[in-house]
Order: C-alpha cells, then structure tokens, then sequence
C-alpha cells in the first residue's frame, strides 16, 4: 500500500491527479490537503469523497497542518497561479504560498524519504526573451521562424534549454526558486525528485479567470455571456499557446510514479506541442 500527499489536492490539477491515481491504484490511499483559498475548490469536495480520496483541510504555509502519516510519495500541485498576483500590492501570499509553502513540502519529504513530483511552470522563461523571438504573421496566429538566436527555440517550439536569465513575473520567479530548492533537496538528501514545467491546463472542473485557465474562461463566456478582448501583439489575438489536457498529466504522472529512476533529477517541458496549440483568434472561432 502507498500513501501518497497531493498539495493544492482541491483545486484544478490537484483533485484531477487525487481521484486519477486512485481509480487506477485502490489500494493506494491518497490524502488530499488545500486551504480552500480559491474560490470553486469546495465545490471538489464531494468529488474527492466519492472517489475514495481523503481531505485534509490545511495550508502549506503552516508546517502543523501536515498529516502526520508516514507519506511515500508526495504531489507538490499547490500554488497561487496567477500571473499578476502580487503585482498591485503585498506579494505575501504568493511568495509564502508558492515558495516557504514548497519548502515545508520539502521538509515532509525529506523526514520521510517521500518521492516529489512537483508542478512548475513554462511562466519560469524570462519574458523578454519570450518577446524577443522571431515570429512569422499568417492569417490566424504568429508561428515561430525556423531561425532563431536564443537556444533551445524552434518552429517546435521551446524547450528545456531556453535562457534562464531574466525577469519572468513574480509568479514564474517563485516556481524557478522552487525548482532550484526540489533540485538541491533531491542531491543532498537523496530524495527521488521530478519537475514538470506545466504548460496551459485545460480540462473540465477547470474555474478560468483571465490571468489563469484561459481556455475555460473563453469557452465559458461564449456560453454565459461576458466580455472578451485581445490584449497585446497587435490586439488580433494571434498569440498562440499549445493546450495540455488535464488528464493526460493525470497520466504522466502516473507513469513518473512508477519509473521515479529513470526521471529521477530531470527537469521537463510538459505541454500538448505544437499539433495541440491554438490562438486566442482561432479558439474564439471554435467557440463561436
């Protein structure tokens, strides 16, 4: 029997992984731990209960609201997730949650030997190399030039070996130190350790905002009504990001769970690739 801790286990990613993991191993018992911070995450709950998965009404930020049972494997999928938080004000709640929160995780795996699998994100690139790429115009969306100056960019798109240096927003900066911390806790203590730099989430029981979720927001305003507009590149949404779905990270993770050696130390892009993207122009398209 494995017991294994999802963080954030309430919110969008976190309950998808808690109530995936345990259909597909019964025995397994899965606690699911969130300080129901974000609005719609309660709604999870009765989810989490029919699915054989344990709550734990707690926050990261506090090391006494862990579970105190011995934890095999541990699921770091807590966070603030927006890009704008703590850009009008205090950055508290962002950094306590998204960084200290990430080390007490840490500590819990450490005293029990627990595997981390912890959720990053492509926010980590710098955003002025982001905007420094070449890019071709075509009637729906920008792609990217086969000839680029920076490493590790391709009409492909970006992978692990894009530059690091720079500014990437508040939010990408906590889950780079984040990363920097799950590496060295995994070196010195010998902890079996994976990081998956998310790309867009999409998925149902997905609540999308404007900074975060895009997808669901945009499908939910054509069906309920609401205002939407193109911000940046022109105002043509023509920005394009390639669309993960939810249950296809359920999977991944799975898989990282049962073969920790072989991803064991690894660091790793994880999006749905350039055959799985979309513009803001094309999906209000589809949409429509």
């Amino acid at each position: 029997m494995k017991t294994v801790l999802v963080t954030g286990g309430a919110g969008f990613v976190g309950s998808h992984l808690a109530l995936h993991l345990k259909a597909a191993h019964p025995s397994w018992r899965l606690l699911a731990m969130d300080n129901l911070h974000r609005r719609g995450s309660e709604l999870n709950l009765a989810r989490l209960a029919a699915g054989g998965v344990e709550f734990v009404h707690g926050d990261i930020r506090c090391k006494e609201d862990f579970p105190t049972v011995r934890v095999d494997a541990l699921l770091e999928c807590s966070a603030e997730p927006s890009v704008l938080a703590g850009t009008s004000g205090d950055p508290g709640y962002l950094i306590q949650s998204n960084l200290v929160g990430t080390l007490h995780c840490l500590e819990l795996a450490r005293r029990h030997g627990s595997d981390v699998v912890f959720l990053s994100s492509s926010r980590v690139y710098p955003v002025h190399h982001l905007r420094s790429l070449h890019l071709v115009e075509t009637a729906t969306r920008m792609e990217l030039h086969d000839q680029q100056e920076l490493a590790g960019v391709s009409p492909h798109g970006v992978s692990e070996a894009f530059p690091l240096d720079g500014p990437r927003t508040l939010y990408g900066a906590t889950k780079l130190s984040s990363e920097l911390m799950v590496t060295e806790y995994g070196d010195v203590f010998g902890l079996r350790t994976v990081i998956n730099r998310c790309g867009v989430l999409a998925g149902p029981w997905q609540f999308g905002k404007q900074d975060q979720g895009f997808v669901a927001l945009w499908v939910a305003r054509h069906i309920l009504g609401g205002a939407l507009a193109y911000v940046g590149y022109g105002g043509q949404g023509k920005q394009v990001r390639d669309i993960l779905h939810v249950l296809d990270l359920c999977d991944l993770v799975d898989r990282q769970l049962d073969r920790m050696e072989d991803v064991r130390g690894r660091t790793l892009n994880v999006g749905g690739g350039r055959a799985v993207s979309v513009s803001l122009l094309e999906l209000t398209q589809a949409c429509a």
